[in-house]
């Protein structure tokens, strides 16, 4: 019978972020089988390992301002988008008050985030 485990091995390890490999977590990386006598010496079942680290993705719709109601983020196409927080309207909620409110943030927050003519 075949089998595809290998009870010892020599592992030699090349990590990005931890110094020791940790129990239980994942790693990406490249698992290579060392030549007999390359880097390890003539003996078998001597392994390297290299993580490899994704590069990060681009962050879509970046937050440019953020204050007690809402948030404003920048779109892809350069537009700004205005995110309204979640609203507790309890026993003392006003839509008056909170319209007044969100104007005047809206009012702080545009000047420095558009140009001149808008």
């Amino acid at each position: 019978m075949k089998t595809n485990v290998e009870l010892c091995i020599d592992l030699k390890t090349h990590m990005q972020n931890d110094v020791l490999l940790k129990p239980g977590k994942n790693y990406p990386g490249i698992l290579r089988r060392e030549v007999p006598g390359e880097e390890f010496g003539p003996d078998d079942g001597r392994y390297t390992f290299i993580e490899t680290v994704k590069p990060a993705a681009p962050k879509h719709n970046p937050q440019v301002y953020s204050c007690e109601l809402f948030t404003i983020t920048l779109r892809d196409d350069g537009r700004l988008r205005l995110n309204v927080k979640p609203i507790e309207a309890g026993p003392d909620f006003s839509i008056d008050s909170f319209a007044l409110q969100m104007s005047d943030e809206i009012r702080r927050a545009l000047p420095g985030l558009v140009g001149e003519g808008r």
